[in-house]
This record gives structure tokens, sequence and C-alpha cells, in this order.
């Protein structure tokens, strides 16, 4: 069973990181319904500063965070852009990932902003740092501005069209590298606690 996981890089209670994330979710699910989707809200869970520590030390929900990110096998990564780039939340989330935990699985892109301002922030902020964990990252990231949607919901119809194509492709994509050398080693990272 492929899991698909969402990653929503907001601490903004009521912000719109979620509502994009889950929309693209949702078109993967409809594109391919034997997959599974899960959805880790930085908003939901504590996750420690990344110190070099091994993730089992971590007090909080750091190593079950992580265990999830490691089980997963394509990804959906929504954030705010704030001072032209990702959040700090999700930055240091990535820095407790181990490369190997990413590589050579796929991941699609979505930015949200109040206006067009930092458009660009996906392509030359976020897409540089997950290429160094070798993914394969999905061509045509999604931008959605805060005049695309209202009350919570996404209300211009080709903002809710990209993030279809972008869940449908990025099932596709990880569909097309399952047993290829170019898709995730098999590889357990590190040892989980018993509960």
């Amino acid at each position: 069973m492929t899991t698909l996981l969402g990653i929503s890089g907001s601490l903004t209670a009521g912000g719109s990181t979620r509502t994009v994330v889950d929309a693209a979710l949702a078109a993967a699910q409809a594109h391919a319904p034997d997959i599974t989707t899960d959805v880790i809200d930085l908003r939901d869970v504590t996750i420690s500063f990344c110190d070099g520590r091994p993730p089992e030390d971590y007090p909080d929900d750091t190593p079950q965070v992580l265990a999830r990110i490691q089980d997963a096998d394509a990804y959906i990564i929504g954030t705010p852009i704030y001072r032209g780039s990702y959040t700090g939340t999700l930055k240091n989330l990535l820095d407790h990932i181990p490369v190997e935990a990413f590589m050579g699985k796929v991941v699609g892109l979505i930015g949200n902003a109040y206006t067009d301002h930092h458009y660009l922030s996906i392509d030359q902020e976020l897409k540089p740092v997950l290429a160094w964990f070798n993914m394969h990252i999905v061509p045509g990231s999604v931008y959605v501005r805060a005049d695309q949607m209202k009350g919570g919901e996404i209300t211009d119809e080709r903002v809710r069209d990209h993030l279809r194509q972008l869940g449908e492709a990025v099932i596709s994509l990880c569909h097309s590298l399952k047993d290829s050398p170019q898709g995730p080693p098999p590889l357990v990272l590190w040892p989980r606690k018993k509960s």
C-alpha cells in the first residue's frame, strides 16, 4: 500500500496551508483510490529544536513524526512564505530528517502567501533543500494567494485544478519509480522505542 503524506508547515491558527495540502491529498486519493493518505500538521505536534540528538532521544512528538515521515512513500509539502522563504518550523523539521528518509521519494510542493510577491520562493528556497535529499520533485509546484481563498475555502477554479494535477502527478511518479533503482533504498534508519 502506498502512503502519501501531507506536511502542513504552518503554525498559524486558521491558516490556509492545511486547506491546500488537504485538497492535493484528496485529488491524489481520487486519482488512485488504493493509496493511503496521512497529514502531519505542524500546529498539532511538538517538534524539538534540532540539536543533533538521535531521534529516539527527543521527549516529545519528534520521534513519532520522524517515523511517520520515514514510513511514507511520497509527500505533498505545503508552507506559507514568510520573508521570502518557507517557515522556520518547517526548516527545523527538515533539519531532523536523515537524508535516507527522503532519498529517492517523490514530493509535490505548495506555497501560499498574501500576494504574488514571493511566488519564486518555492523554486529558490525549498526545491534546493529537497534536491539535496535526492528527492524527485514534481515539476509545476502550486502557489496560492490569499485572494484565491475565502473563509478557509479555495475559491479559484484554476488553483483547484493545479492542486488536482499536483496530487495526481505525485502519485503517478511515485508508482512509476516503484522497484526502480531511482526509487528509495530499502533502509530502516533508526530504532523505534517500544510502546
